[in-house]
């Protein structure tokens, strides 16, 4: 047993990777026992260990969802109050909620915190989340792009105590699934998450064992320092000056108008502000994120930028982020909020953009910058209910380096697009299509990764179609000359005719029955570079493979 508290470089480096070597243990617990493919097979999930007194990240893995570790910050933050309130946390309290205000992103993503205690006091605290595949609202998946209000997607579960001194409160268990269309899976996740848990605390137990608190309470603090430190040196090493840019979403999903999402970015120093004031106030739409959303996206687009900072709460010391009141990063109840998805893709765009202005060698094209997130809900052969929800991906933007990731997934996450061997094993529906879109990317020395193309069959006797996506008025852009992407396509195929919806890629309730398709054209990433850079072997070589289908300078 190692009992100094002496913490030399060799030990700091084994614990950063047993910490987060525990957490992704933490994930694939959760992973392998939950019921919805969401978190199973598209890993849409997280776990972290946080700050006792402030709730700031403190350590995550390598598997679960970067916003979801950065947007928890907030939601322990929440429980330290409550548990405050309350007299304050005990060894095997446990509170659930899906509060999206303070907790973070939205309704579906089922938050539990947990105190940890040693030797009698509080030392940190561990947290799971992760995406439900429905908790009741007006839409089947919650994605519901017609919302005005909270309640029209879903039903908010504030703070509540789940496990009260260890004792498991089978009401509140009861009342978690009681909220879903789909009861068991709510079930299944809910234990998961328990179990996650559970081995989070034993694993930290062992750790604490071996190398004392004093030992790993001094990691924490050195880790937090190392990534404020190594964050101020890459600002350190940009030229001081001021960035502005703005990009826009489609529509709110009930009126048919642009939104701005604007960013000042600015440097001095080894300091860097992130100025969203000129962002769009407040929409009656489910585009709306809140404060602890926006400033999670923030984390994470910087961590795409600067990889070389630890992956916790000292990312952000140096950084002054800056939210208009009442604007459209920061909604507060009852403002829906559901689609958030959709607004924190172009928080991390438009973030890139401006790092370019300042250095273009450190970032990239846009992503192809939504999920087209998608239910189908309706009743099998059999009368049985189904909710399938899923989401589908496109293409990354073009790197100093490279061509972008065809056929990836958003820049916010580490999750994967569920397999559509999963998809059509759980859910009355066939896949007629699943390939890449041609001439998708973006043009560039170094091109946009492509987006795909998805046709999905209706099988069941009839069902109603909910989707939720973006980028079908405004292209991904490009970087340092390089072109814009392929715009989103959504369509339908209803009786045979084609349908597509008035506000290009959000719309609600279509109808479909035995044989009705859904079609998805996704867009590509924005290129990066002078087109007429690209040399004549890639240009060839994206001919012969049918990426593109002509010229691309």
């Amino acid at each position: 047993m190692n009992t100094s508290s002496a913490l030399d470089s060799v030990t700091l480096a084994v614990l950063q990777g047993r910490l987060e070597q525990l957490v992704d243990e933490m994930d694939a617990t959760l992973f392998r026992s939950a019921f919805n493919p969401i978190i199973a097979e598209a890993h849409d999930a997280s776990h972290g260990i946080y700050e006792k007194e402030t709730g700031a990240t403190l350590a995550q893995g390598s598997c679960g969802l970067p916003v979801f570790v950065g947007s928890m910050s907030g939601a322990v933050a929440l429980i330290i109050d409550r548990a405050a309130q309350e007299g304050g946390p005990n060894p095997g309290d446990i509170w659930v909620f899906n509060d999206p205000y303070r907790g973070g992103t939205h309704l579906n993503d089922m938050k539990l915190v947990q105190p940890y205690f040693h030797n009698g006091e509080l030392f940190c605290w561990l947290s799971s989340v992760g995406h439900y595949t429905d908790v009741g609202g007006a839409v089947p998946g919650n994605y519901n792009p017609a919302a005005t209000e909270s309640a029209q997607e879903g039903v908010l579960i504030p703070p509540m105590k789940l496990r009260d001194r260890g004792v498991l409160r089978t009401d509140v268990v009861d009342l978690i699934c009681a909220i879903s269309r789909v009861p068991t899976n709510a079930y299944g996740d809910l234990y998961g998450q328990l179990n996650a848990l559970d081995l989070g605390e034993r694993r930290f137990g062992d750790l604490l064992a071996e190398y004392t608190g004093p030992v790993v309470a001094a990691a924490f603090a050195e880790l937090t320092s190392r990534a404020d430190s190594l964050m101020r040196a890459n600002i350190a090493a940009l030229p001081d000056g001021t960035h502005s840019v703005e990009d826009y979403l489609d529509n709110d999903g009930s009126v048919d108008a642009p939104i701005t999402v604007a960013l000042d970015l600015t440097i001095d120093g080894d300091q860097l502000t992130l100025d969203f004031s000129r962002s769009a106030a407040a929409v009656a739409g489910p585009v709306n994120i809140s404060r602890s959303t926006a400033v999670a996206a923030c984390y994470v687009a910087l961590k795409h930028i600067f990889r070389d900072v630890p992956a916790n709460g000292g990312c952000l010391q140096p950084v002054d982020v800056i939210i208009a009141d009442d604007s459209l990063l920061d909604a507060t109840w009852p403002r829906p909020v559901a689609g958030y998805t959709e607004t924190i893709l172009r928080i991390m765009d438009l973030i890139f953009a401006a790092l370019a202005q300042a250095d273009p060698s450190i970032s990239n094209g846009a992503s192809y910058g939504t999920i087209n997130a998608l239910s189908i809900a309706g009743k099998r052969e059999s009368g049985e209910q189904f909710v399938m929800f899923t989401f589908y991906g496109g293409g990354l933007g073009g790197s100093p380096q490279s061509d972008g990731l065809a056929h990836g997934n958003a820049p916010l996450s580490t999750a994967t697009i569920p397999p559509v061997e999963i998809l059509e094993a759980n859910y009355p529906v066939r896949y007629t299509r699943w390939a890449l879109r041609p001439d998708s990317g973006g043009s560039g020395k170094h091109r946009g990764g492509l987006g795909a193309e998805y046709e999905i069959e209706l099988l069941a006797p009839g069902a109603e179609v909910f989707a939720f996506g973006d980028r079908g008025r405004f292209a991904p852009p490009g970087l340092a000359g390089g072109g814009p992407a392929a715009m989103n396509e959504l369509r339908f195929i209803v009786d045979g005719e084609q349908v597509t919806p008035p506000l290009t890629s959000k719309v609600v309730g279509v109808a479909l029955t035995t044989g009705d398709k859904v079609c998805i054209s996704s867009p590509g990433g924005g290129g990066y570079g002078d087109p007429n850079g690209r040399d004549s072997a890639s240009i060839a070589r994206d001919l012969r493979l049918g990426y593109v289908t002509g010229p691309t300078r």
